[in-house]
């Protein structure tokens, strides 16, 4: 079964405090809301310390067009990217010729060529490289992107595959939207940059690996059927509005739990078989909704409410800033792993992993 060798990540320039961002948000919203000093509490209560973005927060306080932002986006996501792809092959002396297929995750910005074609243009890439870019799945990103990679190397077992998930979603913020989305948004998204590798069983990499590695053997995708409004992107003239609903926690305590029980039990697994819950953590909400539909003790999603706290939500990428926690501490060979995130669609993207 393919192995996730490495996770690296790369984080942004500026590092903004909750505090800043809550008094930012109250010079911002406080004409349009007569409420701002109980809405404010969401900066609070978010359990949400710190986040980073490319950009520091007197940008963010005059107006951009688009295309301003989306050329911001386009040029921070290629200068990280490129730093992060390095980090991930140097851990296990990879090269660059050594990758068969990049999967390039991200829903913050827009690029054709695509971002992992202009990171091409920077670093000396095999130019016969697979190129797999994947937009709009949002959250739900960075899981998927390694399901896919467990497919491509299911496959092709000698293969070596990139997971990318680029996000920088705060280059979104629209400075004349007064909308609660947006002052959410304002509360808890955040830029990120991280990369997984993934090798398939024949790859010449893992024969020099005695230490348990994340073995994925099992993927679940699952669509939530007219719920297109919960979650995404509303384009408009001059950019990308958030969309966020609040029924997004009880549809996680309601729907999830099904979802993950039908998912484990088709591979011969009890919830209580899972040692390790690896989880993109969308906010405090969804963690404790988590917690409550599938039963799970507060110290089971400890990584996810850490990765938070640090470093806020980064949409896809949250996922492998998790995972690289797991990886950093080590886990025992034969641990069972969960991997989850809910993402626009809405959408649910589950993976086992097993420490091999």
């Amino acid at each position: 079964m393919p192995k996730i060798v490495s996770v690296e990540t790369e984080v942004p320039p500026v590092k903004i405090t909750q505090k800043e961002a809550a008094e930012f948000a109250k010079q911002l919203f406080s004409k349009s809301f007569k409420d701002i000093g109980r809405l404010l509490t969401v900066f609070e209560n978010g359990e949400i310390g710190s986040r980073y973005f490319v950009k520091d927060i007197d940008w963010f306080s005059k107006e951009h067009t688009f295309q301003e932002k989306n050329d911001e986006f386009i040029h921070h996501a290629v200068e990280l990217g490129s730093k992060v792809v390095m980090k991930s092959l140097s851990r296990h002396q990879l090269t660059l010729e050594d990758i068969d297929a990049i999967i390039t995750i991200s829903t913050s910005g827009i690029a054709t060529p695509s971002l992992e074609a202009r990171i091409m243009n920077h670093l000396p890439f095999s130019s016969h490289v697979k190129r797999i870019p994947i937009w709009g799945l949002g959250c739900a990103g960075g899981a998927s992107g390694l399901s896919r990679a467990y497919e491509y190397c299911l496959a092709f077992p000698k293969a070596n595959v990139l997971v990318l998930s680029i996000e920088l979603c705060s280059l979104t913020f629209q400075h004349g939207d007064r909308s609660k989305s947006n002052l959410i948004g304002t509360s808890l998204f955040a830029d990120g940059v991280a990369c997984a590798v993934v090798c398939g069983d024949d790859s010449p990499v893992l024969k020099d690996i005695s230490h348990p590695l994340p073995t994925i053997f099992a993927t679940q995708s699952t669509l939530l059927r007219d719920s297109l409004d919960v979650m995404g992107w509303e384009v408009k003239s001059n950019g990308l509005y958030v969309v966020f609903s609040k029924d997004i926690p009880t549809l996680v305590k309601n729907w999830l739990r099904p979802n993950v029980e039908g998912f484990i039990h088709d591979n011969d697994l009890r919830l209580e078989d899972i040692k390790h819950f690896v989880a993109h953590p969308g906010g405090r909400k969804v963690i404790e909704a988590y917690q409550e539909a599938l039963g799970m003790d507060e110290s089971m999603t400890s990584e996810s409410m850490k990765v938070l706290k640090e470093y806020g939500n980064m949409s896809s990428v949250t996922i492998l800033y998790v995972l690289k926690e797991f990886m950093n501490k080590g886990c025992e060979r034969g641990d069972i792993g969960l991997g989850t995130a809910l993402g626009p669609g809405f959408s649910s993207e589950l993976l086992l992993m097993r420490w091999e």
